[in-house]
């Protein structure tokens, strides 16, 4: 998950973030915090027994498959289809998840893309370093094996190599090319650089990336970017509103056909994909 610095608020791609965000409604009365123990404490039994599973499920897997997740990775969907279940949280997948080698993109919005797409397909998600320390969230990234990057063009080298050794254990790592969050009525322009590691020789041959478009559909009468969570929001309060509505809303998934790879440029790669998820969004 990647959220913009302050910086960002200053570059021509991002003047919309000048917008106030909608106000993060506190839970207030006891039945707002009923619900946020109920759907709360739900969501996080079913995570703390999906941990304890996939301990040693990915032990015995290993022993077998080696880096190979025929079996931790379906568990982790499973787990987080429950986990949005137990928020309330309406969701549904159209497409079907690709075969054969390839990595995936989609449009980024708020935190609950960690459950919202691991829900749709196991995926491995890739994401800025920071992200390792955050609480919480770091140990949903832990368990979920997300490949952590680091943005240090020293490590560029390494850092492909890695990503072409997880491509060919057959790892589908899941990449967010608009570099950043949004309030989830929009869609940045993708980064072409990104793409540039797509085309690396190292890469299994029939390589394809399959665009995948979540949208957040808000509770009846709440602002549409009620789910985004961008800029400076804060994540506790961002959570806790979420737990507290009285009527949740809901996601659908959107998995678009596979683009091969060969005959691309990180250019037209970039753009195809952010026409199918812009596609798919709107």
């Amino acid at each position: 998950m990647n959220r913009p610095s302050r910086a960002d608020a200053g570059r021509g791609d991002a003047t919309w973030r000048d917008e106030i965000p909608p106000p993060v409604v506190r839970p207030h009365g006891l039945g707002d915090w009923l619900r946020v123990l109920r759907r709360g404490t739900g969501a996080v039994l079913v995570l703390l027994l999906g941990v304890l599973l996939i301990l040693p499920l990915r032990g015995i897997e290993r022993l077998f498959h080696g880096r190979r997740r025929p079996w931790s990775g379906p568990h982790v969907q499973m787990v987080c289809r429950l986990t949005l279940a137990c928020m309330g949280i309406g969701w549904q997948r159209r497409g079907r998840p690709m075969q054969g080698p390839g990595a995936v993109v989609a449009n980024h919005s708020s935190w609950l893309d960690i459950l919202v797409l691991n829900a749709a397909m196991p995926v491995f998600f890739v994401s800025k370093a920071e992200v390792a320390t955050w609480p919480g969230i770091n140990i949903l990234t832990r368990v979920t094996d997300t490949h952590f990057v680091v943005r240090d063009p020293r490590l560029a080298q390494d850092q492909a190599r890695e990503f072409a050794e997880r491509i060919g254990a057959g790892h589908r790592l899941l990449f967010f090319p608009e570099g950043t969050s949004t309030d989830g009525r929009r869609l940045l322009p993708f980064k072409p650089t990104l793409f540039q590691g797509f085309l690396d020789p190292a890469l299994p041959d029939g390589l394809a990336i399959q665009p995948v478009s979540a949208v957040y559909q808000a509770p009846a009468g709440a602002d549409t970017r009620f789910y985004g969570w961008w800029g400076d929001m804060d994540l506790g309060p961002h959570l806790l509103a979420v737990l507290a509505a009285r009527r949740q809303g809901r996601v659908t998934v959107v998995l678009h056909d596979p683009i091969p790879v060969a005959g691309e440029s990180r250019k037209t790669l970039a753009a195809l994909c952010e026409d199918a998820v812009r596609r798919g969004i709107a």
